[in-house]
């Protein structure tokens, strides 16, 4: 081997030192770059909605101190024997309160204190309104209890205490619904429920209901009434009122010529029917 190639030999097998200038540079100042233009970005989407909020709850706090939101009027809905002007008693406080930050729903608890309202609705009118649509009771039949008389709803409801100033209420008076303790609300729901099917038949035989002078519903499966120039007690049940009243003014004639004193007549068990007087009770064939 010449001296040449064993040189040669010995400088590749050593390895030449790295030259510095030549090593990859660090990526760092390239990512801190794009870091920096991102939360730039987001600072310029979330600064205007940032300023947007804080003038947003600037203006709402503006608002709910305004005396332009004072309530200043109030619009009644739907009354027909309130007038707005009790109703608005009913909602008394409640102008001057800001429209916004009023609360309706204790308001409208005042308004369904009255017995005379069965719901009620409130909303806001910009910009400084309260309008309300109240839906009134209506009475089904006067209540007597002892010597006191009282209007009644079909919900079993007391509405008011009955005098003079109620004389546009043509209505039954009742015996027997209500209970000696009850002051907001009639007795048993089985006499209510008798008693408004025994209305809505009424409703459709005008004739009858002129004549008509008592209703008892003590006993809700067995209504009793009186007519006017009578005394028998009419024995009519829980349904057909009006068929078996019919019935019995078609033959009442008859029933005064063959019954003396007549206790009452019972009519439940048409086409036969029951006479009661001084003998007992017997039969009355038609």
């Amino acid at each position: 081997m010449s001296r040449a190639s064993s040189r040669a030999n010995r400088t590749a097998g050593v390895a030449a030192p790295s030259d510095r200038r030549f090593r990859r540079p660090d990526a760092r100042p390239a990512r801190r770059r794009r870091l920096g233009q991102l939360a730039w970005r987001i600072v310029r989407v979330a600064a205007p909605i940032g300023i947007a909020v804080l003038a947003a709850g600037w203006f709402g706090q503006v608002l709910l101190a305004s005396r332009l939101l004072a309530i200043d009027r109030i619009v009644v809905h739907g009354t027909t024997r309130l007038s707005s002007g009790e109703v608005e008693v009913l909602l008394d406080g409640i102008r001057g309160r800001n429209l916004l930050r009023v609360d309706l729903d204790e308001y409208r608890r005042r308004v369904l204190d009255s017995p005379w309202v069965a719901d009620a609705t409130l909303w806001r009118q910009l910009p400084s309104t309260i309008e309300i649509r109240v839906v009134e009771r209506v009475p089904m039949a006067i209540a007597r209890l002892g010597d006191h008389l009282f209007l009644i709803d079909r919900a079993g409801v007391i509405v008011d205490e009955f005098g003079p100033q109620h004389r546009e209420f043509d209505l039954p008076i009742v015996d027997g619904l209500l209970t000696a303790g009850g002051r907001r609300s009639a007795g048993s729901a089985e006499r209510v429920s008798v008693t408004a099917r025994f209305v809505d038949d009424l409703a459709a035989a005008p004739d009858l209901r002129r004549r008509l002078s008592q209703v008892d519903v003590s006993d809700p499966r067995n209504v009793r009434v009186l007519l006017d120039g009578d005394v028998a007690w009419l024995h009519l049940g829980s349904e057909a009122f009006m068929d078996r009243l019919r019935s019995y003014v078609g033959l009442a004639a008859v029933l005064q010529e063959r019954f003396v004193a007549i206790d009452y007549v019972d009519l439940r068990f048409l086409p036969r029917i029951f006479v009661a007087d001084t003998h007992g009770r017997r039969e009355a064939r038609r």
